[in-house]
């Protein structure tokens, strides 16, 4: 031992000196033995046996599934023009934890996102206010130059997710046609609605490992790609479709009515192209609406033709052999009597032949040929032309109508029938009704999509048959007939106008009519079936040749040009100066 060191003198210590026993030590050293033990087979546990759920909990806490939108698809006209496209619009959302509003900068920062976004700071102070919350909504779908703006203040905490939002072009004039979609971009109403698992394509996915701040740090696996959807060419021409919405505007607006519709159909393929309802809405901003700006009426609404069923019953009847063209049809003293209820007419027509009886409108005439048929053979033909049928259209909306079933008409019912109450229909029905005096007494399957070929429709007519009552129609709509205001410059028209009273409960209101107008152009060569519906004008008229027949007239002129057809007429026919009013 060196010099200096001190010894220990450990058996002067009590504690060392004591003998301790053995099974102390060795039940020390074993529990060590057991923890290491314990701590294994945990290892084992976590590792081995139970690897998969502690790998699931993990990715709960930290992978994420980020869904990658898929784009749209578009809408567009027969031409190629766009009804409705998607642009990128995110959206803005947040952790309310890590945004810092006790720091003056940020403060500062969040009114100018308030700023930015149309709120107050308020409002967002509201979103923001429960710090529990791990993710908020701040504002979906903003416009990409705002969000770059929102971006540019570099907000802890506020972050952004890429979206799409649909924009509409056409605005209110094929609101219902186009309909729209909702924040989340599912289809709600009209086209949107009804194709939209092909517009909608399918979303693709990402998985990554995020951090406490949402940030993606790594991705895991490989990424789905998102499938987009596909565009959808209908049948709608947008220019004709833009000037009947106008035209029909302006229409219910001189007359002071409640609403109105327009239907155009190509007498030749079946193509929708307009279909327009006033009131109407911004698709892209639907703020505040109502239903009566929402309801597709051509589709949706169903109510009595009126004198507009009369071609469908001389037809009938022309088709039974009952009578001809030229038949003489006695209607004095201009009113009926049958089973206690009378029929009447404007005015005395008295003989009329049956040409005479469609382009007078007379009730009492129509009444006559009706009794010259059964009540089964007016139901098959009625029905064969589509009424008390749902439309086959690919189209959300589209109703049935009412047509009863044969045995229980009355023989008053009969007669009303033959012009027009009793039963019901929508614009569209009536107009569809109609391609088959266009199309050589063949009724033709409509369609809203693109369609090149010519359809090929059902017999309900011969051709001759057709073409007696197209000369009918265009003699209601010259000099002498109900509706001398729908002839229109360089073509020759036909149609049919209709005012019927409106049904309030079990009754008729008094002073509420619906004007109508169903007609063609031009007559030799039909290529368009043009249906105009006034709802409960006010401003003085309310005939349907004096109310609908302008917008037929217009309708047909501009949409015969945009399709161009040639005009058969050199000269515009004279129009009567004074109006003939028409029967019911």
């Amino acid at each position: 031992m060196s010099r200096g060191s001190r010894s220990v003198q450990y058996a002067s210590s009590p504690l060392l000196a004591s003998k301790t026993p053995v099974w102390r030590s060795k039940f020390i050293v074993a529990c060590i033995a057991l923890g290491f033990v314990a701590l294994a087979g945990r290892a084992l546990y976590v590792q081995v046996i139970g690897n998969a759920f502690f790998q699931r909990q993990g990715l709960v806490r930290f992978a994420r599934t980020l869904e990658l939108p898929a784009n749209r698809g578009r809408i567009l006209d027969r031409n190629g023009l766009l009804l409705a496209s998607s642009v990128i619009a995110p959206s803005i959302w947040a952790i309310p934890e890590d945004v810092d509003k006790d720091d003056p900068a940020v403060a500062a920062k969040l009114k100018t996102l308030a700023k930015l976004l149309g709120m107050t700071p308020a409002a967002l102070g509201k979103k923001l206010a429960d710090e529990d919350k791990t993710f908020v909504w701040i504002q979906r779908q903003v416009d990409e130059p705002i969000a770059k703006q929102i971006a540019a203040l570099d907000i802890k905490g506020i972050y952004q997710r890429k979206e799409y939002k649909r924009q509409y072009p056409e605005g209110e004039a094929a609101a219902h046609i186009v309909g729209f979609t909702n924040v989340e971009d599912k289809g709600q109403e009209g086209i949107e609605l009804a194709f939209n698992n092909d517009l909608a394509g399918k979303s693709g996915s990402r998985r990554v490992i995020k951090d406490r701040l949402g940030r993606a740090v790594e991705g895991v696996g490989d990424a789905v790609p998102p499938v987009d959807g596909k565009d959808i060419q209908l049948s709608i021409d947008s220019k004709v479709q833009f000037f009947a919405y106008q035209k029909l505007r302006d229409a219910v607006m001189l007359h002071k009515a409640k609403a109105g519709s327009v239907v155009v159909l190509d007498s030749v393929t079946g193509e929708i192209l307009a279909l327009a309802n006033y009131p109407s809405y911004d698709p892209g901003n639907r703020q505040h609406l109502s239903g009566e700006q929402l309801r597709n009426r051509a589709l949706t609404d169903t109510f009595e033709p009126g004198s507009t069923m009369k071609p469908i019953t001389v037809a009938t009847a022309l088709e039974l052999g009952r009578v001809t063209p030229q038949t003489m049809i006695d209607t004095s003293p201009g009113r009926i009597t049958i089973t206690g209820s009378t029929i009447t007419d404007t005015h005395n027509y008295g003989l009329q032949t049956v040409e005479g009886v469609i382009q007078k409108s007379s009730n009492v005439g129509a009444t006559k040929i009706s009794q010259r048929m059964t009540a089964h053979e007016m139901w098959d033909s009625f029905s064969a032309m589509g009424f008390g049928q749902k439309p086959q259209l690919t189209f959300p909306g589209a109703v049935t109508g009412r047509l009863r079933p044969w045995k229980t008409w009355r023989p008053v019912e009969q007669a009303t029938m033959s012009y027009g109450y009793g039963l019901s229909a929508s614009l569209f029905q009536m107009a569809h009704a109609y391609t088959t005096f266009a199309h050589d007494g063949n009724l033709i399957p409509a369609t809203i999509l693109k369609s090149d070929q010519p359809a090929v429709g059902t017999r309900v007519f011969s051709s001759k048959n057709s073409a007696a009552v197209r000369h009918m129609l265009q003699l209601a709509a010259g000099p002498g007939g109900t509706a001398p205001k729908a002839q229109t410059m360089g073509y020759s028209v036909g149609g049919k106008s209709g005012t019927a009273h409106k049904q309030e409960g079990r009754g008729y209101a008094s002073h509420k009519y619906r004007s109508w107008f169903n007609g063609i152009a031009p007559i030799d060569k039909p290529r368009i079936v043009v249906a105009v519906m006034i709802d409960e004008p006010t401003a003085g008229s309310y005939f349907g040749g004096t109310v609908a027949g302008p917008v037929f007239s217009e309708v047909v002129s501009q949409t015969l040009r945009i399709m161009g057809v040639q005009p058969d007429l050199s000269v515009k026919p004279q129009v009567m100066a004074k109006e003939v009013e028409e029967s019911f």
